[in-house]
């Protein structure tokens, strides 16, 4: 009954809201609420709370949305290091193809139904129609499909990490994160493509996005001095993002090496620069100790720029795609020194994906003024009430530095960045009504207060952060 109860408010929650707009409730929008509402986890959270949590239009600060049609069978640009073509992993459950999410996702976006007697995976035949069902969708919507499936997850904006935007991914409704791993690895990166499977793959796509950068300055190579390619290089890539309409810089850098950046002198990095730098592969490469120096050099000045620049810094903190990746490398306690740095306190930083498996130690980090973290790929990758736990605990320590997101990302044919952000969002709302029913019904904070911080992780805090971005126009 209780659970039945919950569901009415929130269905109600979303007319209600909708009326007051003038506008009328899709059928997918509806059958999301309805799931969340069925499931288990409900009879634990406030029916008030949830109503006001679902009735708020996010921003989201973190996904990989594919461009819409015509584009969206080439579009490559949605990461700058994808990981769908690396060697096997042991994919997390919410990767799989037979993740038990899948199905309510497909019903609320394409009315599609697994077929009767059948289970997940779905089968070849199975797979074709739920392919066509999407396709029919992306016809009717065009160049606004991706503004419909926001539609469908209650996602007002979402901040786009890609190499570039494009038609159908613009402005008013994605804001634009570029990368900067590509400018912190100038030299001759071969001895480091060496180094696993992954890298080999990932270091070639970073030669690459940085060749981009060089052409769009009107350069062929880096220039001979680190003090050229800082002034002619560097700066100048992250001013022309800035002005063609970037929020912030995204480092994805847990991929290819450790969080450990030590804080050398530029006049040590310069040497290390001079020295290496236009060595061919046929060459010996690099030194790694000397090119740590120059790496770990080049992003606290990137750091520092962005916070000239008035551009956060997102972070990959968590145990990423991939077999080889370094765990251990990518505890985000190692940043520490990096956030106490009084040279970059003009900078804010962006623990995206929260730390896992690291979440006291990333949320131990929101005392540094300059530093906060979202909820983006845990809220898919972890049931709510598994998320809620550490939500909880960052909740009633810094309710003020935690931001939503999803990373909705293109997984599989299954599981699309469609099918991928609904679920996220829809985990990631049902958590925070879990933290903060229980934050009431513990007497911890009153409901007023509930609502408070529920439109600051959903909205509020994003909104501040890139201020000067005006996400909410």
């Amino acid at each position: 009954m209780r659970s039945q109860f919950v569901g009415f408010i929130l269905i109600a929650a979303v007319f209600s809201a909708q009326a007051a707009r003038g506008q009328t409730q899709s059928a997918p929008d509806q059958a999301g609420v309805q799931a969340a509402a069925d499931n288990g986890v409900t009879r634990d959270i406030d029916p008030e709370i949830a109503a006001q949590i679902y009735a708020i239009k996010a921003i989201d600060n973190h996904a990989h949305p594919v461009l819409p049609p015509p584009r969206d069978k080439v579009d490559r640009d949605f990461d700058a290091l994808p990981v769908d073509n690396m060697e096997p992993e042991t994919d997390v459950v919410a990767w799989r193809a037979d993740n038990p999410q899948l199905p309510a996702a497909w019903k609320a976006l394409w009315n599609f139904d697994v077929p009767a007697g059948a289970g997940l995976p779905l089968d070849s035949e199975s797979l074709k129609r739920l392919a066509a069902a999407r396709e029919a969708v992306k016809a009717r919507e065009g160049l606004h499909y991706d503004e419909w499936v926001l539609d469908q997850a209650g996602i007002r904006v979402m901040v786009a990490n890609r190499v570039a935007m494009g038609p159908g991914v613009d402005l008013p409704r994605f804001r634009w994160v570029p990368y900067a791993d590509a400018l912190l690895f100038p030299l001759d990166n071969s001895g480091l493509a060496a180094e696993t499977p992954d890298k080999k793959l990932f270091f070639p796509l970073e030669d690459r996005l940085r060749g981009r950068y060089l052409e769009a300055l009107g350069l062929k190579s880096v220039p001979a001095t680190l003090h050229d390619y800082l002034v002619q290089v560097v700066t100048p890539t992250l001013e022309h993002q800035r002005a063609g309409g970037a929020i912030a810089e995204k480092f994805e850098v847990a991929y290819l090496r450790s969080f450990d950046f030590s804080d050398p002198p530029e006049q040590e990095a310069a040497r290390v620069y001079a020295k290496w730098v236009g060595k061919a592969p046929s060459d010996s490469g690099p030194d790694s100790a000397d090119y740590k120096v120059l790496q770990d050099f080049l992003f606290r000045y990137i750091a520092r720029e962005c916070g000239r620049l008035g551009m956060p810094v997102h972070l990959h903190t968590l145990s990423g795609g991939g077999g080889y990746f370094g765990i251990a490398g990518a505890n985000p306690l190692l940043l520490e020194p990096i956030f106490n740095d009084p040279r970059l306190r003009r900078t804010n930083f962006v623990l995206l994906h929260g730390g896992w498996p690291f979440v006291r130690e990333a949320g131990s980090l929101l005392q540094k003024p300059n530093v906060y973290l979202d909820l983006s790929q845990q809220s898919l990758t972890f049931p709510p009430r598994t998320l809620a736990t550490w939500l909880r605990e960052w909740l009633e320590t810094f309710p003020d530095k935690v931001l939503f997101g999803t990373d909705g990302y293109a997984l599989s044919d299954a599981e699309g960045w469609e099918e991928s952000t609904w679920i996220a969002n829809r985990n990631g709302r049902q958590a925070l009504a879990l933290a903060l029913s229980g934050m009431v019904r513990d007497g911890e904070i009153t409901r007023p207060r509930a609502t408070a911080i529920a439109e600051e992780v959903l909205r509020g805090t994003a909104g501040n952060l890139y201020a000067g971005s005006k996400l909410g126009n």
